[in-house]
């Protein structure tokens, strides 16, 4: 594996763990719907974030929850643009998480670092969209698409599959000529599977062969972390934590959540312990 991640203007260094924070620019996401709905707000969030530990900023302007309504490519860019605009001064990567060729086409003209795709840049025109940019991208597995993905995940077998999944992605991205200094992966957590299989795939992170490529996790307020804990996604903050770190001893590299200061916290803790690292 790299030790580094191609990142648009930035090169990142793999060497310790990053926190990706989310900034929804949505009035429907689970978490945090509505809280950071227009631009001036998710700007005030995102330099938060920064001031707290972020390392990598993900913006967002659809909601991919479960039995999400989809967003036109118009509402989605006039979220996220002025948002892209508003914190590129900052000194960190800013990540839009969009699936639709024509956003990521209009994000990265913006001056978006990275592409954070659910869809695994499956959709037509999507590998186009990213072929002559530098930008980072995160190939993430889903079974379904968002509006439908819970209601009856199946599997022969999980594992077997999500790693089939990104083995074929990997192989139509080097087919593209896209650089794999670029490329992370997501087992999607969440994405067309039931509690159970989200936490095998977690437990058993290591099992799965990335063929040398850095992991991204997704874990943070999910549903999977309330079936254990029976708590709405804003007092899953402690179980967020524990599962982010369970996938830290399990070989990810970056964490996208939306507590960036608690999880900041807990990594550089879980880094003396296991690391001796005290900077």
């Amino acid at each position: 594996m790299s030790s580094t991640l191609q990142c648009g203007r930035f090169e990142l260094d793999l060497g310790r763990p990053l926190i990706m924070g989310i900034v929804n620019v949505t009035p429907d996401s689970f978490s945090d719907g509505n809280r950071h709905f227009s631009a001036d707000q998710a700007i005030a969030h995102g330099r938060l974030l920064i001031a707290q530990g972020a390392d990598i900023l993900d913006i967002g302007g659809e909601s991919t929850r479960p039995g999400a309504d989809p967003v036109s490519v118009d509402d989605e860019l006039k979220r996220i643009l002025p948002v892209i605009r508003g914190l590129h001064d900052t000194s960190i990567p800013l990540s839009v998480d969009t699936f639709k060729p024509e956003v990521m086409r209009g994000a990265l003209k913006a001056g978006a670092d990275m592409i954070n795709d659910i869809y695994g840049l499956r959709q037509p025109g999507a590998l186009d969209a990213v072929l002559d940019s530098r930008c980072g991208l995160c190939i993430m597995h889903m079974q379904g698409e968002p509006k439908t993905m819970q209601q009856a995940p199946r599997y022969e077998d999980v594992m077997h599959d999500v790693e089939q999944f990104l083995h074929e992605r990997i192989a139509a991205m080097q087919q593209a000529g896209i650089d794999g200094r670029r490329v992370v992966l997501d087992p999607g957590f969440g994405f067309g599977k039931t509690p159970q299989q989200n936490y095998l795939l977690l437990r058993r992170l290591q099992e799965l062969d990335s063929q040398g490529y850095p992991w991204l996790i997704g874990l943070s307020r999910k549903s999977m972390i309330g079936h254990i804990i029976d708590r709405e996604p804003a007092q899953r903050v402690s179980g967020s934590v524990a599962a982010a770190l369970a996938g830290l001893a399990r070989g990810a590299n970056i964490l996208r959540v939306h507590d960036v200061a608690e999880t900041v916290d807990a990594v550089k803790v879980w880094r003396a312990i296991e690391h001796g690292a005290f900077l």
